[in-house]
């Protein structure tokens, strides 16, 4: 199965772009009003519907089956898109499935000038009536992600393709979407395809045996972890062109933290430092920690990963194993 999540600005030809975009491809299109009325009323009163209508706020009060009202969107989205291909238009969908193989994330925008005119002609709206509709319409499209999921709703890393329909027209974008979904068709029927998108985070080899050392302590105590996943830039020239960039060698998810495993070379200890001040500065909140080689080795002789080591000690638990380590080089959001 594959799915198209859609964000889309009031006025960008969003709204046609999908609904010829569901006839091509035979799919249902999932919206806010679809849910509304008719899975929201399976666990909410009319009281809670009107006040769901308003309030993005009240997405998070607990429906009377113990869960919230968007955990309840969330459990009904995920069992769709396993059984069915669809295309989902907003509800935080670009967030719930992030990193989702079998997703597809679009956004559909356009300047204010074409918004401007285009809402003018469909709605019959005065300029000032117009400014202020998309005004209206672009603050509760960016309220409702950021109180219920926390993100910035114009963030384009929640998505993997930006369509400027100022100069593309309906049929355009609905050509290179349609491409676009038979090639996840085509990954999803065949995921050993040269064209699988599908992501394992794992790596058929390792930059360093050290890496894949580490790597191996992770696996024993069933710690997720993803190689290299990321690459954050940190340093541009003039121009705006890239001129230094990190990428981490390893993410936690459980964690939430990425690791840099270095030497105590003092010459690799202080650029990579440097790096990871810079990396903080210019993504606050990123955990990001510096393991010394010399403390996961002292792991791996623990665990008797490496050759002549005795067996793996008993007690203890993963976390606290690596939960030292990452203190050894460092603490979270330092």
């Amino acid at each position: 199965m594959f799915f198209i999540t859609f964000s889309r600005q009031a006025g960008s030809l969003g709204y046609e772009i999908i609904q010829m975009l569901s006839k091509r491809l035979g799919v249902e299109v999932i919206t806010h009003d679809f849910i509304m009325n008719n899975w929201l009323p399976e666990i909410a009163g009319d009281h809670e519907l009107r006040m769901l209508s308003e309030s993005p706020r009240f997405f998070l009060k607990r429906s009377g089956t113990g869960v919230s009202f968007a955990e309840y969107i969330e459990t009904r989205l995920r069992e769709v898109v396993t059984k069915q291909s669809v295309i989902i238009q907003g509800l935080g969908s670009q967030v719930i499935f992030a990193g989702d193989p079998a997703a597809l994330h679009v956004r559909i925008t356009a300047s204010d000038a074409v918004r401007l005119s285009r809402v003018m002609q469909t709605h019959g709206l005065e300029k000032q009536d117009a400014i202020r509709f998309l005004e209206l319409s672009d603050r509760k499209r960016r309220r409702f992600i950021n109180t219920v999921y926390e993100k910035d709703w114009a963030d384009p890393g929640l998505y993997h393709l930006t369509l400027n329909a100022d100069y593309l027209g309906v049929r355009e974008c609905v050509s290179l979407l349609a491409y676009l979904a038979e090639v996840k068709m085509t990954a999803a029927v065949c995921p050993g395809s040269p064209d699988s998108t599908e992501e394992t985070g794992k790596p058929s080899s390792f930059r360093h045996p050290s890496e894949e050392e580490f790597s191996k302590i992770l696996d024993m105590y069933n710690i997720a972890w993803e190689y290299e996943p990321r690459t954050f830039p940190i340093e541009w020239d003039a121009e705006g062109n890239i001129t230094k960039a990190f990428a981490p060698d390893f993410y936690l998810p459980r964690f939430d933290t990425y690791i840099e495993l270095t030497t105590m070379d003092q010459k690799y200890v202080t650029e990579k430092k440097k790096k990871m001040r810079l990396l903080k500065e210019l993504y606050p909140g990123t955990n990001i920690n510096i393991v010394f080689k010399n403390d996961f080795y002292s792991l791996l002789k623990r665990f008797g990963l490496r050759e002549g080591d005795p067996a793996p000690r008993e007690g203890g638990t993963a976390q606290e194993d690596i939960g030292n380590t990452l203190h050894k080089g460092g603490t979270k959001g330092e």
